[in-house]
């Protein structure tokens, strides 16, 4: 595994709980983490819950890019650093 940092990834997941990210694709614009960061490589990811208005759930961490999709590794979270249990809804991951 090599660790990468690209630029312009951004992809929409409805993974809910605290599983690996499912990755959807990107959104319009931007790369998926498989073009940017490349499969079987790490990066450093931040996830939002984007249908929740306060942005209550959120999570940053270091994940691997596998099969479409992303490991998770927080760094800090909304979650005292934590996986977050991410609810029902779209989460964004740049």
């Amino acid at each position: 595994m090599v660790l990468k940092i690209a630029d312009r990834e951004l992809e929409a997941t409805t993974t809910t709980g605290t599983s690996n990210f499912s990755l959807a694709g990107a959104v319009t614009g931007y790369v998926t983490f498989s073009a940017g960061v490349g499969n079987g490589n790490t990066c450093y990811y931040a996830a939002v819950h984007s249908d929740l208005a306060s942005y209550a759930e959120w999570e940053i961490g270091i994940g691997t890019v596998s099969g479409g999709a992303l490991s998770r590794q927080p760094i800090s979270s909304s979650n005292n650093g934590a996986k977050v249990d991410f609810s029902v809804g779209t989460n964004l991951l740049s």
